[in-house]
């Protein structure tokens, strides 16, 4: 089977992208940098933000004699995601794709913006879908606000107080994700993923300390003061605002209370030994 992977060279596409290989399937992958992909996946040169490139995917396939039959779906980091990824199911179906993977957050439920607002429009469409809501990725250490500041200044930066939150590695979200795109049915369409455990920044801030064996402190700032933290570091605007927000409803249980749901995915992998293994990265 031919399967789209968006985001193909994301913290969660490039992991997938392996996943199907591996299990034999062909594997488009989309990017702004055909350069960055490696055969035998087939690169495909693709951005959401430029309408020309929108049918590269099925032209791609079409040379090779395949069908694309699933598509994984990550967004722009754009507050209206729907004006984007909506005409592209369109013409995905329209190509002949029947199943659709939507990669969403914990917190976005249908009908928000802004991949709440694609999730609704796939429901009213007689395809397969399901939207995986995962939790904060442990990959998020890795970017630069969160990053920056820890390499810099000792120092994790966020509005969330002493909520806790089960951290998710991208890795546990490809397995998610695989299961939903080759699984012969979608058992459910709108799928919690979360990590092992819960917790707090300043458990977090402590196993960075232990790993990397100098102090590592948790800065407690207002939602205004995240906002300009993300802004700082090439946030898009609207989407600051969406992050702080999150952060408020992690300091009022928010996350806490979605880990104690019944109907979710659980993964494996724990966030210390996320910081173990990537310890090089922040060693200053």
């Amino acid at each position: 089977m031919a399967i789209l992977v968006t985001g193909g060279t994301g913290k969660t596409g490039t992991r997938l992208a392996q996943l199907l290989l591996a299990a034999g399937h062909s594997v488009y992958v989309t990017t702004r940098s055909v350069g960055k992909v490696q055969s035998p996946l087939k690169g495909v040169k693709f951005d959401w933000l430029d309408s020309s490139t929108k049918d590269a995917p099925f032209k791609a396939a079409a040379a090779n004699n395949e069908q694309i039959e699933a598509v994984y779906l990550v967004g722009p980091p754009i507050a209206d995601m729907a004006s984007v990824l909506n005409p592209f199911i369109d013409l995905a179906i329209e190509k002949g794709v029947t199943r659709f993977v939507l990669l969403s957050a914990s917190q976005v439920t249908k009908g928000q913006p802004p991949m709440g607002v694609v999730q609704e429009y796939l429901d009213t469409l007689k395809v397969d879908y399901c939207t995986l809501r995962p939790s904060w990725f442990h990959e998020n250490f890795l970017v630069p606000h969160n990053f920056r500041p820890l390499v810099n200044e000792d120092q994790i930066v966020s509005a969330a107080e002493d909520g806790r939150i089960p951290w998710i590695s991208s890795d546990d979200i490809a397995d998610a994700a695989f299961n939903a795109l080759t699984s012969e049915q979608i058992e459910e369409r709108d799928l919690l993923v979360v990590g092992p455990e819960l917790l707090t920044y300043e458990q977090i801030a402590a196993m960075f300390t232990e790993v990397l064996g100098r102090k590592i402190s948790f800065k407690r700032v207002s939602q205004e003061g995240m906002s300009q933290h993300l802004l700082q570091h090439e946030f898009h605007p609207g989407v600051t605002e969406m992050l702080s927000a999150l952060d408020l409803i992690v300091a009022t249980g928010g996350e806490e209370a979605i880990y104690k749901l019944e109907s979710k995915y659980v993964g494996k992998r724990t966030l210390l030994d996320f910081i173990r293994a990537n310890k090089e990265a922040w060693i200053r």
